[in-house]
């Protein structure tokens, strides 16, 4: 008989791998433990059409609750643990119930980032996260005129402009120079800086806080200028941490993020991990690397899988990303940090480009602009010379 497989965490990454294993052949025991009262759902949406309420909460399952039960899988939702125990090998959960494994695999995810300020602990201020966090925004937003928005990276500027299509007055407060900094070229933070203001956006750069104002109920954000910036509502978005520490107390190794091989194998044997929790050594980087996003998620939970039934394997991907802002679809293909040229094609003003990111010549990284071709283009081709005969298409 096979031995117990115990995923915690019921994500995107939790819910491909307990697929992926019934899949590869797995027929032994096999339990999701998520934290929160829903089946796997998706995230991407929250920020987008489920805060505008475009779809339904029905609307955002990865897989219709029979799945796990067709596919005899032990989804136990509502369910949080407390401890790993790995000379015993079981888990003691909140409750003070415990639970045995054979295989642990870890896809605990990220939980949003807090930002250490007077007041970030007032009714109002929020961040977004879960489902749950979403309709408390909903909420808000419904009895609300103003928001004020921390952060302008992905989350911070959706927010924003599903914010501002529902006609509220929005500021996004940004301590860098440029939007989405992180992750994108001047151009493209150029491009969204303009398009955020042209919809009404009071977007403010190199600017700080101080502090969140207000009695019980937050009336707005003070500005390391000794401005306040009114709202009601405040959404805290300056990026997301690891859930790394029931890893971490189990005595697993962990550097912001669960360290794995390339088969998601953790330090101990019998555990492994999958998702955004990871971090791992890319030999087509040359560095360890720690990935947000969905791609990352499914396609290690996978690798996962596979090593879980026996197969010899080797994560190493080519990541990318998207981000809906307005009718604006950004589509990011591959790591552009370390870049030394960049080539942009199309325009701009007519809201249709990418900028391709060049290193000594190779293709290292494509954002696209409303330009899907150039980004399926550029993850079958990124790595390749650009210069030596790679021509590259319209946007």
């Amino acid at each position: 008989m096979q031995e117990e497989i115990v995923i915690i965490g019921a994500g995107q990454a939790g819910a491909q791998l307990a697929q992926s294993l019934r899949q590869g052949g797995f027929e032994g025991p096999l339990r999701l433990l998520g934290d929160e009262p829903h089946p796997p759902y998706q995230r991407p949406p929250l920020s987008k059409k489920y805060l505008a309420g475009e779809i339904e909460t029905d609307g955002l399952w990865l897989r219709p609750p029979a799945f796990f039960t067709t596919n005899e899988i032990d989804l136990i939702p509502g369910t949080r643990v407390a401890a790993v125990d790995r000379g015993s090998k079981r888990l003691r959960l909140e409750n003070g119930d415990t639970l045995p494994y054979g295989k642990l695999v870890l896809a605990t995810g990220t939980h949003a980032r807090s930002l250490p300020i007077p007041g970030a602990d007032k009714t109002g201020v929020v961040t977004l996260r879960t489902i749950a966090d979403v309709d408390g925004i909903r909420a808000r937003l419904a009895t609300t005129k103003r928001v004020a928005i921390i952060g302008a990276g992905y989350i911070g500027l959706e927010v924003a402009a599903v914010a501002r299509g529902l006609g509220k007055d929005v500021s996004v407060i940004e301590a860098q120079d440029r939007p989405m900094k992180r992750v994108v070229s001047e151009t493209v933070s150029a491009f969204f800086t303009n398009l955020h203001r042209s919809k009404g956006i009071d977007l403010r750069l190199e600017t700080g806080v101080e502090a969140i104002e207000g009695d019980d109920e937050v009336s707005g954000v003070k500005l390391a200028t000794g401005e306040t910036v009114p709202a009601e509502l405040v959404l805290i978005a300056v990026g997301a941490e690891p859930n790394d520490g029931l890893a971490s107390a189990a005595g697993l190794e962990t550097d912001n993020g669960i360290l794995v091989d390339g088969s998601g194998q953790t330090s101990d044997p019998d555990i492994y991990a999958a998702g955004d929790c990871t971090r791992f050594y890319s030999n087509r980087y040359k560095r360890s690397v720690r990935m947000e996003s969905v791609q990352n998620a499914i396609d290690q939970a996978k690798i996962v899988a596979q090593a879980l039934v026996g197969q010899d394997v080797d994560y190493d991907p080519l990541p990318w990303f998207w981000s809906d802002q307005y009718d604006i679809k950004l589509q990011i293909a591959g790591l552009s940090d370390g870049y030394d040229d960049t080539v942009v094609v199309g325009s701009p003003e007519d809201h249709k480009f990418y900028v391709a990111y060049l290193k000594a010549g190779q293709l290292v990284a494509v954002d696209s602009i409303n330009s899907p071709r150039s980004h399926m283009m550029a993850r079958r081709v990124i790595g390749d010379s650009w210069r030596d005969g790679l021509m590259p298409p319209e946007a």
